[in-house]
């Protein structure tokens, strides 16, 4: 059950951010405290977002060693 999910998650992902994106092509800059970023489309910062996410979690995985429990 989980390796259809493992495929389904980011494609769903990946589709809604092609969605968003083409619907909102205004630019936009991230703000952090006293940092700012550049203009981008918002579809480029969603796509970083999930995949630093995506990124992050793997990395926590790996360093807690998440095993999946049965």
């Amino acid at each position: 059950m989980t390796k259809p999910l493992i495929a389904i998650i980011p494609a769903v992902w990946i589709a809604l951010i092609a969605v968003i994106s083409v619907q909102n092509a205004s630019p936009v800059s991230l703000k952090f405290m006293a940092f700012r970023s550049i203009e981008m489309p918002m579809g480029v910062a969603i796509s970083f977002c999930a995949a630093g996410g995506m990124v992050g979690t793997a990395v926590i995985l790996t360093l807690f060693g998440g095993t999946a429990r049965s």
